[in-house]
């Protein structure tokens, strides 16, 4: 069966966010990948588009999520799904930083506000 230990989970740090990658083609996970994104205090996320469907659960703190120019705030427990095509990011607004799990497919890709698409190594 397999466990990821979180001691074991591949970290990554881009745009004042921490990613930690859970579960992911290089995990063992076929079809899935779940990471957990750590947002710093105060942060205003780069917004980009997603070439895929993404799904987000708030854990800890306050966190406005935009999704094509639509703004909500989400709060411990809240969910909410991008569409894929859409342009998102992620705010800090309340300055006390931010816990996320998140999930996609495997596949997942972006596009950088610069043209260029990105590849998160943590859900590769």
């Amino acid at each position: 069966m397999p466990v990821v230990r979180s001691a074991d989970a591949q970290v990554h740090e881009v745009h004042n966010a921490r990613f930690t990658s859970l579960i992911r083609p290089g995990t063992g996970s076929a079809d899935l990948c779940v990471w957990q994104t750590e947002v710093a205090p105060g942060t205003a996320g780069v917004a980009h588009r997603i070439l895929g469907e993404e799904a987000f659960v708030l854990l800890t703190g306050e966190i406005v999520l935009t999704i094509d120019g639509e703004a909500a705030t989400l709060r411990p427990g809240d969910a909410a799904v991008a569409p894929a095509g859409s342009v998102i990011a992620l705010t800090d607004e309340a300055g006390a930083g931010a816990r996320l799990l998140v999930t996609v497919r495997t596949g997942f890709a972006a596009e950088l506000p610069d043209g260029s698409t990105f590849v998160p190594p943590w859900a590769s």
